[in-house]
């Protein structure tokens, strides 16, 4: 077909396969296990810590230890052939979403961010090298880049038996308007918004060592990403006995620590202070703003309400607000929400929170440091078992 040419293969080509395979197939364990040591091994790694965050998560242990919360009474196989759209604007998802349509039994057909993130190449190079004397997995890996090619979208779409999309509401939209046959299924990840629990007070007691740790550890939340993936923060809360002194040593540690780290581009600068500008000139419930040289933004608010989710910042452009009760923010929190990161505050009272207010949102409840970590149940989906089908014996 002529709309293939526009097809970039990174991985594979045009030949589809749709044969399934059981759940955590020791076979795939091991490809990957492989994988992570070829990419722990790449130069200049240090230079992609996402590749190496990557790389750490693909370890056999990790996966093993994974396959031990499936204790499945009956036999499984994967759904078949499952099209995986990822999101622009994360180079290492379309990695991950892979990795969730192996772990479940399937052969993936995946469409790459269409920018050349350096990490896409590396990863993509990687697989092609270890699929050279796979049987098991040589033709069920094909990734894909493409730009609007909405006939490629619409054949994967009615052949496959699955499809993972991840993006905005509209991307889900658009690709939902492609028709699937009778017994496929979507599963997607939505856009998403996450917020950070603090108590002031308990930070105010950490030695510098547990401080500066703490400071890197938010820092790789939201900076290693530019804010742009669903769990890294945008709102911080300052929960309970509120310690001025120790929330502005909060900010201006992170500032040191974004300084010495990021590299902040032009258009970067100037997409963020005119975020910046448009919140200041719209929000009515702004306490003061303040500018750390531009590398970060703090825009203090007096109030929450039901429409919070969609004050969201990048590259460094956060609010924050002082709460006593925790149970306040039950009027605000909708299905947009959903990860909460914390420090200080057990997590028995937001898991409280959760269900004692039957929350439609919020899915995840992780210390600071792991916004970002990947884990087989997300955004309350439970992954493994949503991409493979059970198998009744009497």
């Amino acid at each position: 077909m002529t709309f293939e040419k526009e097809i970039k293969y990174l991985v594979g080509g045009p030949k589809f396969n749709f044969e399934p395979f059981e759940p955590f197939n020791n076979d795939v364990i091991k490809f990957l296990n492989s994988f992570s040591k070829e990419l722990a091994n790449v130069e200049n790694l240090k230079d992609y810590p996402d590749l190496k965050s990557l790389s750490f998560w693909c370890r056999k242990n990790n996966f093993l230890n994974m396959k031990k919360n499936y204790n499945f009474s009956y036999a499984r196989l994967g759904v078949g052939l499952i099209f995986h759209i990822t999101p622009a604007n994360i180079p290492t998802n379309f990695a991950y979403s892979l990795i969730f349509g192996l772990l479940s039994g399937n052969a993936n057909v995946v469409k790459a961010p269409s920018k050349n993130f350096e990490q896409i190449n590396i990863i993509c190079r990687i697989i092609k090298k270890l699929l050279k004397n796979n049987t098991l997995l040589k033709d069920k890996i094909t990734v894909v880049k493409y730009k609007n090619n909405q006939n490629f979208t619409k054949k994967l779409s009615s052949i496959c038996n699955a499809r993972v999309i991840w993006g905005g509401d509209k991307t889900i939209n658009d690709i939902r308007s492609y028709r699937i046959n009778e017994r496929a299924l979507d599963i997607t990840f939505a856009d998403r918004y996450s917020f950070c629990l603090i108590s002031s007070a308990k930070l105010k007691k950490l030695k510098e060592l547990e401080f500066n740790n703490l400071i890197k550890k938010f820092y790789n939340d939201t900076y290693l990403v530019d804010q742009n993936a669903c769990s890294s923060p945008h709102l911080i809360v300052w929960l309970g006995d509120q310690c001025e002194k120790t929330k502005n040593k909060f900010w201006l540690k992170l500032h040191q620590t974004i300084k010495n780290n990021y590299n902040l581009t032009e258009s970067a600068i100037i997409e963020k202070y005119s975020d910046l500008c448009k919140y200041a000139a719209s929000l009515r419930n702004i306490k003061s703003i303040k500018n750390f040289n531009n590398l970060l933004y703090k825009i203090k608010l007096n109030s929450v309400d039901d429409k919070n989710h969609l004050n969201r910042g990048k590259w460094g452009l956060f609010f924050e607000y002082d709460l006593k009760d925790l149970n306040k923010l039950k009027t605000i929190v909708n299905n947009k929400y959903q990860t909460v990161t914390y420090f200080g505050v057990d997590k028995s009272i937001i898991k409280k929170f959760v269900i004692d207010n039957k929350l439609k949102g919020i899915d995840r409840i992780v210390p600071i440091g792991q916004s970002l970590d990947i884990t087989l149940l997300w955004d309350g989906v439970d992954v493994i078992s949503s991409l493979s089908r059970g198998l009744k014996i009497q």
